[in-house]
């Protein structure tokens, strides 16, 4: 299985499944990340938190944590 925490910088990754419960998964869909949509990875913080994401035309940062619950191809 493949998180948006192992996407590349630079690569184009598509959501198959949402993983995680509640308030944590339903912030997630809000923030327009879901199955189906299409993820580019634009770059990584130094340390790697958190990850800034081009999604559905617009610039998100999510947070390690956060995009392990994030299953793409």
């Amino acid at each position: 299985m493949k998180t948006l925490r192992d996407a590349k910088c630079g690569e184009t990754v598509t959501v198959l499944k949402l993983h995680g419960t509640g308030a944590v998964k339903r912030r997630i869909m809000d923030m327009g990340i879901t199955k189906g949509s299409d993820i580019y990875i634009r770059k990584m913080a130094p340390l790697g938190d958190p990850i800034e994401l081009t999604v559905r035309g617009y610039e998100l940062s999510l947070r390690k944590i956060d995009s392990e619950m994030v299953e793409v191809i």
